[in-house]
């Protein structure tokens, strides 16, 4: 298993990412994408939806999308507008290819403005942790029928119901209408620490098992490890990119 470390300065303020993905028991290949800049403060998970050359080709494109089009300190309108440039590649890029090109996306990007600060991007079901305090706090919402299902009573998340809407996502990039996604700006504070992951960590990986990886120890690196040799068993990809703040 291959963990790439990153680090970023800026005037007041020292991070640390640790980033990295396993295949899982299901797909002979990944199909999930991450990217962590080193010169600028942005990491980004993408998970393609199924399996095959429609999959990685929403995944990749759906990353170097993004990363063309947003800038550290960005506000809401220019990081919507940045996914708003995703949505029209991934569904160029799906042409022509007989299968579903969608995927999700879950992006960290620094606030040169305010250093004390970062914005969340997402769109789909991969999602955002952030351990404050020995406080585990989910940061994101899943795109998905379940979670509304679930949040409105409509069902139980372990029914047959809620466990089929699970795998339906309500917005992704590439979808036809071309959803906007949430974008939500963060504190960061010392010893904050930040989890991008793919579903196949969510899924696999109970809350009291991420929390527990994430403040047992000082290298992300480690932590990424963890979280990763509990997901391979999982029949999903999973992939996480971690970030500690100093």
């Amino acid at each position: 298993m291959e963990i790439s470390t990153t680090e970023w300065k800026t005037a007041g303020r020292r991070l640390v990412a640790a980033a990295g993905s396993v295949v899982g028991t299901r797909y002979d290949k990944n199909y999930d994408i991450f990217y962590v800049d080193s010169p600028r403060l942005l990491a980004v998970v993408a998970d393609g939806m199924g399996d095959g050359p429609a999959s990685s080709t929403a995944g990749r494109t759906a990353v170097d999308t993004f990363v063309r089009h947003v800038g550290i300190g960005n506000g809401p309108s220019t990081l919507r507008r940045a996914v708003a440039e995703v949505q029209g590649a991934v569904r160029a890029a799906g042409r022509g290819l007989p299968d579903l090109t969608g995927c999700t996306l879950t992006a960290f990007v620094g606030d040169s403005i305010d250093e004390d600060a970062a914005w969340l991007v997402q769109l789909g079901d991969s999602r955002a942790y952030r351990l404050r305090d020995g406080l585990l706090e989910l940061l994101t919402a899943d795109h998905t029928a379940a979670w509304l299902g679930v949040l409105n009573g409509q069902y139980t998340p372990q029914s047959a119901q809620g466990r089929s809407a699970r795998r339906r996502l309500t917005r992704y990039a590439g979808h036809p209408q071309a959803p906007e996604p949430d974008v939500l700006n963060v504190s960061l504070r010392p010893g904050d620490r930040i989890l991008l992951c793919t579903d196949g960590v969510s899924d696999t990986v109970g809350d009291q098992d991420i929390a527990n990886a994430l403040a047992g120890t000082s290298n992300p690196a480690r932590a990424v490890e963890t979280l990763l040799g509990q997901s391979a068993g999982g029949d999903d990809n999973a992939t996480a990119v971690l970030i500690h703040v100093m």
